[in-house]
């Protein structure tokens, strides 16, 4: 692998993962070599992390390798160079736009965009091509948020700071596994809750999750019933007397009709406990404990956010915190946490479909005349274009002939994602913009442009509370791989715009979005960095992190907003909205009896492109799955590891099967993130219908209903090798994984296997073989020497085989001597340890930490000291804190 480093001391950049913003400071570990390791750690003095990392952060040195990039541009599967792809694009759009009209076009982009690549993105879309059809992969996790505050509060504005949440009295977490999503700030709040004993966190959520071991409550209401359960807290603190009347009579408009529509919905906590399935008793001490503690906030995210009905429920949760005025200040504020890393700037640029740049809007004339003369442009949109699955819908019905996707992969992360991918097969033009070679997208491509990946691109990204950081490069990109903004910039000029695109450097393009924030603003919209406008390149070079607003006036940022109970409504008051709660726009049903929830686990993200190059955060969970209750495994007939075929109306993936106690019966749990690069049929959005909320457009991810059944595999098979041998075409389901320099493959189905034909396609890696069969009870083993030595394996049996992979990857690349009966076991004969792997930094198995405990340590800190288990990152505490309280507490309690 060579790389050429930008620079060979530390680089102090962003993390590419979660909306937390984690500062980190990548260090080269043989500046001087050719071939280059990188490695992460926290910045100590970055405000969103302090030093902490969660362990994807941790592991982005195993993710910066240049192989499986997109290094060539390509038009129609053709090899070229950047001249021929730049006008191939800009001719097909331009083409298109003069045959179609300009909304005939689409651009589809990512919170994975910098903020500099987002701002000339939709410059070039709204402002010069003349139409809104450009919308972000965010509109899939933070619409609702958006639209709620903008109803609400007359702005997409988080009131608060991370901060708060360390200060609350009463922290309230809904729609969100913070332990395993958002892992920093969940680790910032257990270490502000050793630190106040006295601190109370009510966890709501249908499963319980890692997140809940922290929870003095947790609330496992019934699926999609959050809207009631907000909306009888508002009218159960109307009703018993619990606002700030001053607060509501000097800020507030809207507040007496919000609350009679709620006070005529709600009953008694006795009839709201039973329609979100909790126990009375939990209702009461929860709405009590709101009720008295000045300093509550609520943290929000996509359990709230991907409903049909989430700009309701985002709503109630605002209507709570202003009736008792507690927003913007220390320790008591609503708080949405975002989902990508720059979800937030993409929302400033106006990324987003419905908004024009700066945070100003559509339907606005005097906002369209600021922005329209600032780019001096007369060819502004003047509405709004198409959401994400209306895009896609668009697509889909020849509606819009050409489309640029930058840096997401909708074929996976969309709706309906089988749908996506017929629409994209029809569409004239797709052009894909990504720094990877293959995605499930990518596939569907007619133009394929290679981009800079992170760590080879310079620019900025904003977090949940609002802090801008740097994100800086530490390597070049490699072969043709160009950045965004400057790709875009090309097309554009090419178009005939180059005057408005002269963009020389990524701090070109922000300085002139702070000045378009600041333009005639004068405070009064919300979002405004003119104190940033004048920034030198060498200013921007070393920007710290700052929190928006960084006006002329306030260049030092602003940690929160509100707390004056100015708003950005043209009354300058807060609006109390009609939210009208209901149940999820599907029902479960006889044929589709359970409910299907979807999420992300603890160490993987998105769709896998950076995060699936690392064998150590696949150790964790190594394979797509659902999670089911233990009682429902029983009562559909299947057992823990055998594959299971999902179905709903919308689709069907397989997938094995995991017993989760912490599943509530009815429900079943799947994860994002695996797709056709990692595995046969595992993509669950193509489970999920594009049914999306009437207001933010963002799809109802969360309540789907499926049905569960054996997917009837006769037999399972495991191949750790170099190569994916011939047993995919006999397969239900595949899947795969780096183990080391390997890969292992699991492989399962009912259809007759050709052994022959297996044995034959790893050929080139063997020239001997040992065998085992019985074909009495259906087992097979090979072993592939070459030169005397084992280089690859495989077991087939009609249970799932279990090698110890780390092991028998170290044997088959000569890192370690077996005997020949171990490797055809595919573990060693004394010792072997091939449990779940808990701690990923280290790479400590559950049975290691279970020894400890065995052994007589008694806590998180004990175990660490131990065996490493959580002494880095602290993602896997929640999990070493459960196998401590079940074994510690088993052991006291035996008779």
């Amino acid at each position: 692998m060579n790389q050429c480093p930008t620079r060979t001391s530390d680089i102090n950049t962003t993390c590419p993962y979660c909306g937390v913003g984690c500062g980190v400071t990548m260090s080269a570990e043989r500046p001087d070599a050719d071939t280059i390791s990188w490695r992460a750690t926290g910045t100590g003095d970055h405000p969103a992390n302090q030093g902490r990392l969660c362990v994807k952060g941790s592991a982005l040195g195993d993710t910066v390798q240049q192989g499986q990039r997109l290094l060539v541009p390509e038009v129609d599967g053709q090899r070229c160079d950047w001249r021929h792809a730049i006008d191939q694009v800009a001719s097909r759009l331009r083409t298109v736009i003069d045959q179609y009209g300009p909304d005939a076009v689409a651009f589809y982009v990512s919170g994975q965009l910098l903020t500099e690549d987002y701002y000339v993105a939709n410059k070039l879309m709204k402002g010069f091509i003349g139409s809104g059809n450009i919308d972000t992969n965010s509109r899939l996790c933070m619409s609702t948020a958006v639209a709620a505050h903008k109803q609400v509060l007359g702005s997409d504005t988080v009131a608060g700071c991370y901060d708060d949440l360390e200060q609350a009295d009463l922290l309230v977490i809904t729609g969100s596994n913070m332990a395993w999503t958002h892992p920093v700030v969940y680790q910032r709040i257990a270490a502000a809750r050793q630190r106040r004993p006295d601190m109370r966190v009510v966890v709501i959520d249908p499963r319980r999750t890692a997140t809940c071991d922290l929870a003095d409550i947790h609330l496992a209401i019934s699926p999609g019933t959050d809207g009631f359960l907000f909306d009888g807290l508002f009218a159960w603190l109307v009703k018993h007397g619990h606002v700030d009347q001053t607060f509501i009579d000097h800020h507030c408009e809207g507040f007496d009709s919000a609350a009679a529509e709620s006070l005529a919905r709600f009953r008694d906590l006795a009839q709201l406990a039973e329609t979100c399935a909790v126990k009375r008793e939990q209702l009461e001490t929860f709405f009590a404990w709101f009720a008295t503690t000045e300093r509550t906030v609520t943290v929000f995210s996509q359990g709230i956010n991907q409903s049909s009905s989430g700009v309701g429920k985002a709503a109630a949760i605002l209507h709570c915190h202003l009736a008792t005025g507690r927003i913007g200040k220390p320790g008591a504020t609503p708080f949405s946490i975002t989902g990508q890393p720059n979800a937030m700037g993409g929302r400033e640029v106006g990324g987003l479909a419905n908004q024009l740049a700066a945070h100003m809007d559509f339907g606005n004339d005097r906002h369209h005349q600021l922005v329209a003369d600032f780019w001096q442009t007369t060819n502004l949109a003047r509405s709004p274009g198409l959401k994400a699955v209306e895009m896609f819908d668009a697509v889909h019905d020849g509606r819009i002939k050409a489309i640029w996707i930058m840096a997401t992969n909708p074929v996976v992360s969309l709706p309906d994602a089988d749908r996506v991918r017929e629409a994209l097969k029809r569409c004239p033009t797709v052009i894909v913009s990504d720094c990877v070679d293959q995605t499930d997208t990518l596939a569907c491509a007619d133009i394929r442009l290679p981009a800079a990946a992170w760590g080879e691109k310079e620019g900025t990204v904003t977090n949940s509370e609002r802090c801008i950081s740097r994100q800086r490069a530490f390597m070049v990109p490699p072969g043709d791989a160009m950045p965004d903004w400057w790709i875009i910039s090309s097309v554009a000029r090419r178009m005939g715009f180059a005057q408005a695109f002269d963009y020389q450097r990524p701090a070109d393009i922000f300085r002139e979005h702070a000045a378009l924030t600041g333009h005639q603003n004068g405070g009064s919209r919300d979002l405004d960095l003119s104190g940033l406008s004048t920034l030198t390149d060498a200013d921007y070079d070393t920007l710290v992190p700052v929190q928006w607003p960084v006006s002329r006036e306030i260049r030092s940022g602003t940690a929160r907003l509100y707390a004056d109970g100015h708003f950005f409504t043209p009354s300058g008051r807060a609006r109390f909205v009609s939210t009208r709660p209901s149940l999820p726009a599907r029902r479960t049903s006889q044929d589709f009896p359970f409910w299907l929830n979807t999420g992300r686990i603890r160490d993987q993200w998105h769709t896998m492109t950076r995060t699936g190059r690392s064998a150590r955060l696949l150790a964790h969970i190594e394979e797509p799955f659902v999670a089911m209750h233990p009682e429902d495994l029983l009562a559909s007939g299947l057992r823990e590891g055998q594959i299971a075929e999902l179905q709903s109306p919308a689709g069907t993936i397989h997938v094995p099967v995991r017993s989760d106690a912490g599943q509530q019966r009815g429900s079943v749990f799947v994860p994002i993130h695996w797709n056709d690069q990692f595995a046969s049929a595992a993509r669950v959005d193509s489970l999920v219908p594009a049914i999306t909320d009437p207001e933010s457009g963002q799809p109802e991810f969360k309540q789907v209903p499926v049905a569960v059944r054996s997917a009837g595999c006769r037999w399972h098979a495991c191949v750790v090798g170099t190569r994916r041998p011939a047993l995919a075409a006999n397969s239900l389901y595949w899947s795969r994984r780096p183990v080391g320099e390997l890969e292992e493959y699991r492989f399962a189905g009912n259809a007759q296997i050709d052994l022959a034909a297996v044995k034959s396609a790893l050929a080139a890696d063997a020239d001997n073989w040992a065998e085992i069969s019985d074909p009495a009870i259906g087992h097979y083993r090979l072993t592939g020497y070459r030169d005397g030595r084992p280089v690859v394996w495989l077991a087939v049996a009609p249970e799932r085989p279990t090698p110890d992979s780390d092991w028998l990857t170290a044997v088959l690349t000569g890192h370690a001597d077996a005997d020949p009966l171990a490797v055809c076991l595919g573990r060693p004969l004394h010792g072997a340890d091939s449990s779940a792997v808990v701690c990923s930094c280290h790479q400590v198995r559950e049975q290691a930490v279970i020894g400890v405990i065995q052994a007589g340590q008694r806590d998180v800190a004990g175990v660490g000291r131990a065996c490493g288990a959580g002494t880095n990152c602290g993602s896997c505490i929640p999990e070493i804190t459960a196998l401590i309280d079940r074994h510690h507490n088993a052991a006291k309690e035996a008779p």
